[in-house]
């Protein structure tokens, strides 16, 4: 992990947090950016050292810029945003983990609040290069009509992206506040082992255990993987199925929960409601029970299956709970 670790790390943060004014060749190359000094940005929680960023501060971190394209109320939309990656962005600042603990950082989640408190959860593991590498992006310009410029006050001074998905309900607009938190989970496994059967719990209407024959009896998929077929359960229907228990008066209430899978070694992931729903990331991921056409064996009955990440580190084996989750306000 590129967490500040060493003895200067100390000297790079105090250069980060400096006002820096950055000029036209890092922001398209137009005169016509003038960058805030004063504070929009504040980054908490279990980090290295909690800071407030301006615009400034945003454009001295490394610049990139990315086209996406959703959905919203108002129909199709595209846009062209310059910005800096949010995984740089908690890297900078100082990811707290716990060395002693495999993938400690696969625990841990990030919500986006704006100026209106509206938010939205994202996995870390969604976000971290090694695994869901979604190209998430803190952002502070657009270009239009070929000319870049500062957001406006409708969607700025930052936005965040959440490139991929269907609907824009993640992209936060007048982002004010990301919050780095460690999951919470109510369940307690350890010691290894194989795994025969696992709950689902939490915030559902239907809590319930399955074993393999309970999974067998659901409508199979198939998911490809390199060279290997797993076989299972959707899990976005697994927890729709539930009936996760949302507010229906808060706007998008869905976007504030996560899923902890924990195996029988104690070892837990995270995986945001939003990156599963097929409104918003609608990714492919399953609880499989078989691959290549034979039973799992020593991974369990049941294991998760994350296709789209690069590595299998949320690939949790000998399953033994999935657990929905809202976070705290």
């Amino acid at each position: 992990m590129r967490f500040l670790r060493d003895s200067g790390y100390l000297v790079r943060l105090l250069v980060l947090l400096m006002p820096v004014t950055i000029g036209a060749a890092s922001c398209g190359g137009n005169n016509d950016l003038s960058p805030s000094s004063q504070a929009v940005l504040a980054v908490s929680g279990d980090v290295t050292a909690p800071a407030s960023l301006s615009v400034a501060q945003l454009q001295s971190m490394p610049v990139s810029t990315q086209t996406v394209s959703f959905t919203s109320g108002t129909g199709s939309e595209t846009h062209t945003y310059t910005g800096t990656s949010l995984w740089t962005l908690l890297n900078r600042i100082g990811i707290t983990t716990n060395p002693a603990v495999k993938n400690d950082v696969l625990a841990k989640y990030v919500v986006a609040t704006g100026s209106d408190n509206y938010r939205s959860l994202f996995a870390m593991g969604e976000v971290d290069p090694d695994f869901g590498n979604r190209g998430n992006e803190v952002v502070y310009a657009e270009t239009i009509g070929g000319v870049s410029s500062l957001l406006t006050s409708t969607d700025g001074p930052v936005r965040i992206t959440a490139p991929g998905d269907v609907k824009g309900g993640r992209y936060v607009s007048n982002l004010v506040r990301l919050e780095v938190h460690s999951a919470t989970s109510a369940v307690t496994a350890s010691g290894g082992g194989t795994s025969t059967q696992f709950q689902l719990l939490g915030a559902i209407a239907k809590p319930a255990t399955f074993d393999l024959a309970a999974l067998q009896a659901l409508p199979a998929v198939t998911r490809t993987v390199g060279t290997s077929s797993y076989t299972g359960v959707s899990l976005w229907d697994l927890l729709n199925a539930a009936g996760i228990q949302t507010n229906s008066a808060v706007k998008n209430d869905l976007l504030g929960f996560y899923v902890i899978a924990t195996g029988t070694d104690g070892y837990r992931v995270v995986l945001s409601a939003a990156e599963l729903s097929p409104d918003f990331g609608n990714q492919p991921d399953i609880v499989a029970y078989a691959v290549n056409g034979s039973p799992l064996d020593t991974t369990g009955f049941a294991r998760l299956v994350i296709p789209n990440d690069g590595k299998a580190g949320r690939y949790v084996s000998n399953l033994v709970a999935l657990e929905v989750v809202t976070a705290p306000r």
